[in-house]
């Protein structure tokens, strides 16, 4: 295995950039970190940080894309363990807010990164994007089968509740909000289903 200056195997190198990319990343903001604090906390030299990154912008590209894989993942586990389509999205909103109220929370890392990179042609805005359109689309996946009705607008809003929720998260009572946020999804549900159960009553 490929040894780094630090004595240190390269892989195991890139997991320690990455890893202290991320917390400060998260933690403080992307732009007002440099590189020099990074390869610091990270205990790696610059020439260790260029061999497995171009620079600071793929850095970010890799942190968003930990990011990703873990939502991903944390949703695909939330889907597993419901039953009935009403529950996967219960279960989806219960992992949003056990996030929102985990220690060290800072709010959504999608969000706080487009707002540092609001051009829409660079390459973090449009991850931004990537990301954000494959929530909605599971989004709008589960929510169809509960329901008559198209599930586009109800899945549009249950996306921008989840942002509010995770903006207000990191500023006021996370259990509050949390809780505020799982009533409010509620309310999608069973508008939905009502809207089922009048149609079936009507037919």
């Amino acid at each position: 295995m490929n040894r780094s200056p630090e004595g240190r195997s390269t892989s195991e190198a890139r997991t320690r950039l990455l890893s202290t990319a991320t917390r400060i990343f998260y933690g403080e903001g992307i732009h007002s970190v440099g590189i020099d604090r990074i390869t610091a906390e990270a205990q790696v030299t610059r020439a260790t940080l260029y061999r497995h990154f171009t620079g600071k912008e793929e850095l970010v590209l890799a942190y968003l894309g930990q990011a990703d894989r873990g939502i991903r993942a944390q949703v695909a586990t939330a889907q597993a363990s419901g039953h009935s389509p009403v529950d996967k999205v219960r279960a989806v909103a219960r992992s949003i807010t056990e996030g929102i109220r985990s220690p060290g929370f800072r709010g959504c890392a999608f969000l706080n990164a487009v707002a540092e990179y609001p051009d829409p042609g660079h390459l973090v805005h449009k991850a931004v994007l990537t990301h954000r359109q494959w929530f909605l689309e599971t989004i709008t996946e589960l929510l169809a089968p509960i329901g008559d009705a198209p599930a586009d607008a109800a899945a549009r809003h249950l996306v921008m509740l989840r942002d509010g929720a995770m903006a207000a998260g990191c500023l006021f009572d996370p259990e509050l909000i949390s809780e505020t946020f799982l009533q409010a999804v509620e309310g999608i549900l069973q508008t939905r289903t009502a809207s089922s159960s009048r149609r079936s009553a009507d037919s």
